[in-house]
């Protein structure tokens, strides 16, 4: 069902999940040489995350996208604007958020297994016992298919590998949110399908929500239940959708055809870069 009025709002019914995240008017920027004030990347962004939604953000390079993400995950502050995880106000790094780079950053010198349990030790994490930590790796090791390689070190992992442990290592964390920037753009196609093809499955376990950054159309269309357009100088909402064809999803089906056609007008019509 296309929802192309970015100004309405989706309007919670009795039965519907509960809001797990809620971004109300995030401007964000960054200094530029020769200016007193930063220039916004990001203008009066908002949205409302659902209980085991996954929301897919598109748009070209620049329009803050990643950056979002990682004021979400408290590595980087924003210059105006309010975060809530629940009912709380979110100001820092929260274990209740987890992100999965593009670049799996494994430390080369730990083996998978001791990497997945570094993922414990970051701040704000809460303390656990020994056997507690032990399971916490071991299941979230052997939900990204990994058990047989957990004594590799990175230098012997495959880049399909490499990120399901990269992934491996946030699960351990427990997040109640997934942060995911780009983490399958460098792997092959069919290593790309297993990861999306992972990514649901651990949703479904979990019931675990989920924000994508992505510049992949076709990805957006197979994995969210809502796909946010983000374009403009600073980037704004222009667009959104949401995708009612249940998983796994037919990439041929005529609703999510006729929904990448929309996007793509979408794009042409706000005179931007078409992602590649």
């Amino acid at each position: 069902m296309i929802h192309p009025d970015v100004s309405s709002q989706i309007r919670r019914t009795s039965d519907a999940p509960a809001c797990v995240l809620s971004i109300q008017d995030i401007t964000l920027g960054y200094a530029v040489a020769g200016q007193r004030a930063a220039a916004p990347v990001l203008s009066d962004f908002s949205l409302d995350l659902q209980a085991g939604e996954i929301i897919a953000l598109l748009g070209p390079s620049g329009v803050g996208k990643s950056s979002l993400l990682r004021v979400l995950a408290g590595l980087q502050p924003s210059l105006a604007g309010e975060i809530r995880l629940g009912s709380a106000r979110l100001t820092g790094p929260s274990p209740a958020l987890g992100m999965v780079f593009q670049d799996p950053s494994l430390l080369p010198w730990l083996t998978l297994e001791e990497n997945v349990a570094f993922g414990l030790d970051f701040r704000n994490q809460p303390k656990l016992d020994d056997a507690t930590r032990r399971q916490r790796v071991q299941q979230a090791i052997s939900e990204v298919g990994l058990l047989s390689a957990r004594s590799r070190y990175p230098d012997e992992l495959s880049g399909g590998m490499a990120q399901r442990a990269s992934l491996a290592r946030t699960l351990a964390r427990a997040p109640q949110i997934l942060l995911l920037d780009e983490p399958f753009s460098a792997l092959d196609e069919v290593t790309r399908h297993e990861m999306q093809s992972l990514l649901l499955q651990i949703r479904s376990q979990h019931q675990a929500a989920a924000i994508l950054v992505t510049h992949d159309i076709d990805e957006a269309l197979l994995l969210a239940d809502r796909i946010l357009l983000i374009g403009g100088q600073p980037g704004r909402l222009i667009g959104q959708w949401s995708v009612g064809q249940p998983h796994p999803r037919d990439e041929t089906a005529d609703e999510l055809t006729g929904l990448r056609v929309q996007i793509l007008q979408t794009l042409r019509s706000a005179r931007l870069p078409r992602p590649q």
